[in-house]
C-alpha cells in the first residue's frame, strides 16, 4: 500500500523539482533513513533530503557527487549496501564526517532486461537497512524514473481565455488588468520607513586611550587582554636600560658639581678668585639637578599605570613585548564594560537623511535571533577610509540601558529614517544607479 501511495504521488507531481523532493524525502515510507541524495548521470546531485535547493559548491555536495559517480560506475543493477571498505581511500576517509554508519545505493534503472541506468538514490542512516525492503526500493526507483521521464518529455501548453462579452468589456474598471494595476498603485503608496543596512559592532562609549609616553621598546606587559584593572595598577613598561644609565651618569655629575662647590666655598674664605666662581658652580648644580629630575620623570613615565578602573583592551601581550613604539602610538584602551555603544559604517550610497535620536538596531552575528536597540547620537559629515579601501560615514548610537552586550561583537546595523512611499523604498537604489549612468 505504501508503494502504491508513492506511485500515486509521483504521477500527481507537476514538476521535476517536486518529483525530486518526493524521492529524497518521502521514501521514508518504505524504509527509515536520516540522509538521502538523488544523483543523476545528466546533472549530478539534483536533490538532498531536508534541503530545498542543494548547493553544488559545498564540500559535502562535492564529496557526495564523487561518491555517487563511483557507485554509478560499478554498474550494479540491484539495491545493495555500501561499506566504507569498498571505497577508494579519498572517498572512505571523509565517510564518518558526512554520512551515518550504514548506507545503501538504489540504482535508477529502466524497467527492461538491459535497461540504462540514469543514476541512483543514496540512503544513509544509523541503523542497518532491512534487506527485505530492497525489492520495494528497487520498484519505487523504477516508478520514479518512469514519472521523471514523463515530466521531462512534456511540452509547454498555452491556454487562451475566450474574449469577454461585450457587456463586460464596456465596464473597463471590471477588468482584471485594471484591478491589478490599481492594487499595485495602492500598494506602492503605502508609507514605510526608509531603512538602510550597514556593518556594525559594539564599541566602548568613552574609552581611555593609553599611548606610548616616549620613544622606546616595550619591555613588560603586566596585564592580559580583557582583564579588569584598578586605578594605579601597572599596565606595561618600556625598556629602562638607556634611561637608567643616563640617570646614573646624571647622579654622579650632580655629586661632582656639589663636591666642587663645597671645595670652592672653603677656598673662598681666603681666596677672592674662588669666591667669584661660586655663582657659576651654583648654576651648574641647578643644571645637573634639573637634568636628574627630568631623567627620573622619564623613568617614571616609562611605567604606565591605569588612570581609572575598567577593562583593558589590546592584542596579545606577545605581540607587544620587544616592539619599538613612538611617542603617541596607541597601545591599549581602558573601557567600562557597562558603557557600550553601537558603531556602524554607512556606505556612501546609503547615506539617507537621519533625524536626531533615530532608531538603530544591531543584529549580532553571534546571536541572530535577537537585536540590540539604540538611538542615533551622531553621524559624521565626512566619509572616512576603511581598511578594505572603501569610504563610509561613521555612525554612533547610544544603547538603551539594561541590554546585555559585549564590546567587540559584530553584526549588521539597521538605521531607520523617515516615512516614504513603498515605491520609493523599492526603487531608490535603481533610480540612483540610472541617474548616475545617464547623468540626468
Amino acid at each position: 500500500m505504501l508503494l502504491l501511495e508513492l506511485g500515486h504521488r509521483a504521477r500527481a507531481a507537476g514538476s521535476s523539482a517536486e518529483l525530486n523532493f518526493l524521492l529524497v524525502n518521502d521514501s521514508r515510507l518504505l524504509t527509515p533513513y536520516r540522509q538521502s541524495c538523488l544523483w543523476l548521470h545528466q546533472g549530478g546531485i539534483m536533490a538532498l533530503s531536508g534541503v530545498i535547493e542543494p548547493d553544488a559548491n559545498t564540500p559535502y555536495a562535492q564529496w557526495l557527487g564523487r561518491l555517487c559517480k563511483f557507485l554509478h560506475a560499478q554498474e550494479q543493477t540491484s539495491v545493495r549496501a555500501i561499506e566504507p571498505s569498498e571505497l577508494p581511500p579519498e572517498l572512505a576517509k571523509p565517510w564518518g564526517e558526512w554520512l551515518a554508519a550504514n548506507a545503501i545505493w538504489v540504482p535508477l534503472q529502466e524497467d527492461t532486461e538491459q535497461g540504462l541506468s540514469h543514476g541512483g538514490l543514496l540512503l544513509s542512516g544509523p541503523q542497518a537497512f532491512d534487506a527485505q525492503r530492497f525489492p520495494l526500493l528497487a520498484e519505487w526507483g523504477r516508478i520514479w524514473l518512469h514519472a521523471h521521464e514523463a515530466i521531462s518529455a512534456r511540452r509547454p501548453r498555452f491556454w487562451w481565455k475566450p474574449p469577454a462579452s461585450p457587456a463586460v468589456s464596456k465596464k473597463w474598471w471590471h477588468r482584471k488588468s485594471v484591478l491589478a494595476l490599481a492594487a499595485i498603485a495602492l500598494a506602492s503608496a503605502l508609507p514605510v520607513h526608509l531603512t538602510v543596512l550597514a556593518p556594525g559592532e559594539l564599541v566602548a562609549a568613552q574609552p581611555v586611550v593609553l599611548r606610548a609616553p616616549l620613544d622606546g621598546v616595550i619591555d613588560k606587559v603586566h596585564v592580559q587582554p580583557n582583564q579588569m584593572v584598578r586605578k594605579g595598577q601597572p599596565l606595561f613598561g618600556l625598556d629602562e636600560a638607556q634611561i637608567g644609565s643616563r640617570l646614573e651618569v646624571a647622579q654622579q655629575a650632580l655629586l661632582t658639581a656639589e663636591a666642587e662647590y663645597r671645595q670652592s666655598a672653603q677656598l673662598a674664605l681666603g681666596d677672592a678668585r674662588s669666591k667669584s666662581q661660586l655663582a657659576a658652580l651654583v648654576g651648574r648644580i641647578g643644571e645637573k639637578r634639573a637634568e636628574l629630575e627630568y631623567l627620573a620623570d622619564q623613568r617614571s613615565r616609562s611605567r604606565v599605570l591605569a588612570p581609572e578602573d575598567g577593562m583593558v583592551l589590546f592584542d596579545s601581550p606577545t605581540e607587544w613585548i620587544g616592539k619599538p613604539v613612538q611617542t603617541g602610538e596607541r597601545v591599549m584602551r581602558i573601557a567600562r564594560p557597562e558603557e557600550v555603544e553601537i558603531e556602524a559604517w554607512v556606505p556612501i550610497g546609503d547615506a539617507i537623511p537621519l533625524a536626531a535620536d533615530a532608531p538603530v538596531q544591531l543584529y549580532l552575528a553571534a546571536n541572530p535571533m535577537s537585536n540590540l536597540e539604540g538611538k542615533l547620537r551622531y553621524m559624521a559629515y565626512d566619509a572616512s577610509a576603511r581598511p578594505d579601501g572603501s569610504y563610509a560615514y561613521r555612525m554612533r548610537a547610544a544603547m538603551a540601558p539594561g541590554q546585555q552586550a559585549r564590546i567587540g561583537l559584530k553584526g549588521t546595523a539597521k538605521l531607520q529614517g523617515s516615512w516614504v512611499p513603498l515605491a520609493y523604498w523599492i526603487l531608490r537604489k535603481p533610480l540612483a544607479v540610472v541617474r548616475q549612468f545617464i547623468a540626468w
